[in-house]
Parts: C-alpha cells; structure tokens; sequence
C-alpha cells in the first residue's frame, strides 16, 4: 500500500478517534449513524444530544485541524524546496507574523470599534495582516528586476522581527482583558472551530492546496540551484512568487482561524522527506497529510489529557517540534541544503 494511502487512512482513523472522545463518549458506530442520517442512509441509532454535539462541536473541530494541518504541513514543505533548506518554516516569509500583527492589533486596537460582523473582524486582520506581509516580502526580495529566494528568506526573517517588535508594543500597552486574549491566541487553539470558520478558512486553504502540486516539478528542478534551474526552463521568479502566494493563502487562512500553532510546518515536512525522499510529487501530499494527521491527535490529547481544562494546542505541537528540532541541530543537519 502506498505511503500516501497509508497516511490517508490514518487520518480518517484519527479523526473517527477524535470525534468520539471526550466528556461525552460516542462511537463509531454512532458516528456513522450521525453521518448515515445526514446522507439519508440507515446506519444505526444515535442519541439526539449526543448527535447535537458531533455536528455543532467537534465535527467542525476536527475538519479544521485537518485544514490547518493540511496547510501547515504542504506549506512547510514548499518553502523548503523554495529556499534548498530541510529547516525552513512558514514563519520564515513573515506571514505568521504579519496573521500575528493583525489579529492581535484588532484585539488591542479594534475592540472599541463597533461592527455588525460579530466574532469575524479578528479572523480577517489576522489574514490581512500576513497578505500584507507577504507582498512586503515578495517586493524587498526582488533585486535587479527579478526575485531571490536567498532574499526573500532574508526579507521574511527581518520582517518577522519587525512584527515581533510591534505585536511586543502592543501587548505593552494592551489591558488585562486583551491580554488574556492575546496570550489563548498566541498559543493556538480550535476551540472556537465553527462551521461558517470553517467554510471560511476551506477557501483560501483549499486554493492554496490545489497551487501547490501544480509547482512540484519546477521545485524539483529549483533544488539544483537557482541558476541551474533557469538553464534547464525553469522560471525561477515565476516559481517563488507562486509558491510564496500560495503558502501565504494557506498559512495565513490558518492562523487567522487558530491562532499560532508552530513547529507543524518544520517537522512534518522534514520527517517526510526523510521517508520518502526529495521528490515533490509524493511529498507535497504526503506532508499534508501528515500535518494533517499530527494536528488532529495533538488537539485530541489537547482538549482531553486535562479535561474539563483544555490545554492550547500549539503548546503540543511545540512540546513535539522542539525535542526533534534539537536532535537535527545536535546531528549538525541544521545548515544543509536540499537535496
């Protein structure tokens, strides 16, 4: 069976997992009953409350882990073709920051502006926020009318800072209410997972996951060498401006929704890579699914190793990330260059 199937039916498993843990407990069974019914199909019985709860709280909340991850892991693994370096991550071009910048300049800034669009307003700064950045990064990286990877990275990283700095500003003059808000959003979460979040994130995930592949073969070619890749038909600026904007839509739909959940998009990726090689075509996927897979258990454990408290789940996806991080670090592969 091949890998990206097996990663597939992972995927499903887990999230048959998820939806049926917690305070209430529901089956597999139950759950295929709650969707047969939905479908028209008799599948079996299930207890209105308990179906109630599948539906409005944790169906939404793990399709938009699968999302999310799904977005974190593809886009990880498209940056580092783009830059030629396993330890690239998604915060790199600044678009988490700039999600970061903007969210947390509504929480600060926007609470005393009335508007009719309820819970909304946060959501589209975030997203705002990391298109800007992005253009941001793609202009600064554009040198003698074409554009670097080498200066987008560098670009991205200075503009990281910067927002740093800005989202630090306003935490220092934000009050108590706004900075406990800030602090649940910097550490990530899909409590709030809703199906219009959801129908609203789909979009410009589902955009940015369908780019993607389309740039596999140009990214495998990239991998030889900005120069190399140009002599043999690539069109390198074309290339990176696609696969930036792409990650952009992808990664910024998704901390705009969840807030900031790290080291999906550095892990996933590189683990993936190692198993199945540098070839875009299986890991584009195979990195989405996989992203997929580890954000859905994460939140799994998340919201039940200390129930009724729920822990956010970028304090997981961190607590995974960074011992492996070290080890890759500790083996000296952290400056290596793809392939």
């Amino acid at each position: 069976m091949k890998p990206r199937t097996l990663l597939a039916l992972a995927v499903v498993a887990a999230a048959l997992l998820a939806v049926g843990r917690g305070a209430v407990a529901i089956s597999p069974a139950e759950v295929m009953a709650a969707l047969g019914d939905r479908l028209g199909v008799d599948l079996g019985d299930i207890a209105a409350r308990k179906a109630a709860i599948l539906w409005s709280i944790r169906l939404p909340r793990v399709v938009l882990a699968v999302l999310v991850g799904a977005a974190l892991g593809a886009s990880g693994a498209t940056l580092q073709g783009v830059v030629r370096n396993p330890l690239a991550d998604p915060g790199l071009i600044g678009v988490s920051g700039g999600a970061a910048l903007g969210a947390i300049g509504w929480i600060v800034v926007g609470k005393s502006i009335a508007t009719p669009w309820g819970v909304w307003p946060l959501p589209l700064a975030a997203f705002a926020g990391a298109l800007a950045t992005t253009a941001i990064a793609l202009q600064l990286a554009r040198v003698e009318g074409r554009t670097s990877a080498v200066t987008l990275l560098l670009g991205g990283i200075g503009l990281a800072s910067l927002t740093g700095a800005l989202v630090g500003i306003l935490i220092f003059v934000a009050d108590d209410t706004a900075l406990r808000s800030i602090t649940f959003w910097s550490l990530g979460s899909l409590g709030g997972a809703t199906w219009p979040l959801v129908g609203a994130a789909a979009v410009p995930i589902g955009l940015g996951l369908a780019l993607l592949p389309r740039l596999a073969r140009d990214l495998d070619r990239l991998a030889l060498g900005e120069l190399e890749a140009w002599h043999v038909g690539v069109d390198v600026e074309r290339v990176i401006r696609r696969a930036t904007l792409a990650t952009a839509l992808a990664v910024g739909a998704a901390v705009a929704t969840c807030g900031m959940i790290g080291f999906v998009g550095l892990i996933v990726p590189y683990l993936a890579r190692g198993a199945l090689g540098p070839g875009h075509r299986r890991l584009l996927p195979a990195s989405a699914l996989g992203g997929a897979l580890l954000l859905v258990l994460a939140d799994l454990i998340a919201r039940t190793i200390a129930a009724p408290a729920e822990l956010p789940v970028g304090i997981l996806t961190a607590a995974v990330g960074a011992p492996i991080l070290l080890v890759v670090v500790r083996r000296g592969r952290a400056g290596e260059v793809l392939p």
